[in-house]
């Protein structure tokens, strides 16, 4: 479904300077029908109280999935854009890294629909989510 050229490296430089880059979020695995990210646990990514921010988990969801509607839609024709995300936090990450796993449920010609886990290093389940995709028609020039 994805480009077979497509790499991780790709994505991660069509992200560079956007919310991605501020939050350290980077592409590591691409697959046949998912796209694997990574976000630092930090600081800049944690609640005052030291814990994986729900934002952040579902800024990392939200960047999965439309990234991946991107890549897989006709940019000249077509734009993607998120319209709804559902996150359910059953879990807390305090370091390390968290990691998304996306995968495409619903590949249709208006709409397509992301599940997306978030687990930590040692494969605890933080965040669930569903993002849905619009695509919509690019206007003629």
């Amino acid at each position: 479904m994805f480009p077979k050229d497509l790499t991780p490296q790709h994505l991660n430089i069509i992200s560079q300077d956007t919310l991605l880059t501020h939050l350290g979020i980077s592409f590591t695995e691409i697959g046949e029908d998912y796209i694997i990210a990574k976000m630092p646990v930090k600081d800049e990514t944690s609640q005052p109280m030291g814990i994986l921010h729900g934002g952040a988990s579902v800024s990392l969801a939200e960047s999965i999935g439309s990234v991946g509607s991107y890549v897989i839609i006709d940019k000249k024709k077509e734009s993607a854009l998120g319209i709804e995300i559902n996150a359910n936090h059953v879990g807390s990450a305090y370091d390390g890294f968290v990691y998304g796993k996306g995968t495409i449920v619903h590949k249709g010609k208006t709409t397509h629909i992301w599940n997306i886990e978030i687990r930590n290093e040692q494969e605890k389940l933080i965040t669930l989510c569903r993002l849905t995709v619009m695509i919509l028609k690019r206007p003629s020039l």
